[in-house]
């Protein structure tokens, strides 16, 4: 599996990712030792000036690494067509002891990553650069993260082999009275429908009562309730709505609905549920730069903007998730 093209390309991705984020941290190494902004020495312009460079290529490389996640599951599924059993991401993940993990770290990544991206944007709107020592801390913290998910890739892919038997989804999430594992296993249908609905219709009230007065127990109760639904919703996904995109009931993945077969709607699901847990998210770690000097209106405009953009991408998502599910309670027969 090492020689395909997809393995290629995942490790040449993280291997450039770790290279630019390698220049970076010098960077980070001196500003964290000699910024000072009320100096006009030499040392300080040189500086200024290398830090745009530096935050420019560390801005490509975390969108690189975040866009990764996508190369890493469509590896997956490519991988499940030379691995028996295998019919899918599901079986090829599991193949060894590394794939989930992963793909676990790749996920809690791109949320680290993006909000790096958040730092950098608020800290280039104020003429101070205020943020300017915290994001790159928050950088060299970055490090560690990223060559876990770099170590755990290469283990995974040289782990692989043609002769391995794994399960296919139906047997991972399959109802556990027929010996699978349902993710969401002792949560019954109407108990698990009655959370996702719930936690969908208290995000969108809490995000209204945000968008006509700012408060922070509100921001906060937000934030958490999207790292629930975020949670949850996964969850849900591939044991409640997928078999209904399916039009098979026995059939549960959170990975095929990303096939053309079922029109890539899984790309669209996923995209809007991510994205609407990262602004919703955001909004309550920005809070406290609030008393950061020259960054209250810039975090004001941010939290704003991020949670109109999470309550957009939490209707597209519900929408597109529940469609053929409810096509399916009101008239029946496939969508």
């Amino acid at each position: 599996m090492l020689l395909s093209s997809w393995s290629i390309a995942l490790l040449l991705c993280g291997l450039i990712v770790l290279f630019l984020m390698g220049l970076a941290a010098r960077s980070a190494i001196r500003v964290l030792l000699y910024w000072d902004p009320a100096s006009d020495s030499n040392r300080q312009i040189r500086l200024e000036n290398e830090i745009w460079l530096t935050s420019t290529l560390v801005e490509y490389a975390l969108g690189i690494q975040i866009i990764s996640l996508i190369v890493f599951v469509l590896a997956a599924d490519f991988f499940s067509q030379s691995i028996a059993g295998a019919m899918c991401a599901t079986g090829s993940l599991l193949a060894d002891s590394y794939g989930v993990p992963a793909l676990v770290v790749k996920i809690v990544g791109v949320f680290f990553y993006g909000f790096w991206i958040v730092l950098h944007q608020l800290d280039i709107h104020s003429e101070k650069y205020p943020l300017v020592r915290k994001k790159y801390l928050y950088l060299l913290l970055l490090i560690p993260l990223l060559i876990l998910d770099l170590t755990l890739e290469i283990l995974y892919i040289t782990g692989l082999k043609p002769d391995i038997i794994t399960s296919c989804c139906a047997v991972v999430f399959g109802d556990t009275t027929g010996g699978g594992t349902n993710l969401i296993g002792g949560f019954s249908h109407g108990l698990s429908m009655g959370l996702f609905y719930g936690t969908a219709g208290g995000l969108l009230c809490i995000g209204l009562f945000l968008l006509k007065r700012w408060q922070r127990w509100a921001c906060v109760l937000f934030s958490s309730g999207w790292l629930w639904f975020f949670l949850l919703s996964l969850t849900v996904v591939t044991s409640e709505f997928s078999s209904y995109i399916y039009a098979m009931p026995f059939h549960k993945c959170p990975f095929c609905i990303l096939k053309p077969e079922y029109h890539y709607i899984g790309f669209v699901l996923y995209f809007a549920l991510f994205l609407g847990a990262f602004f919703g998210m955001s909004g309550a770690l920005v809070e406290p730069l609030r008393s950061v000097d020259d960054l209250e209106s810039g975090v004001t405009g941010y939290q704003a903007s991020a949670v109109k953009s999470s309550l957009f991408f939490l209707t597209v998502f519900v929408l597109v998730s529940s469609y053929h599910y409810w096509r399916y309670i009101l008239i029946g027969g496939e969508g």
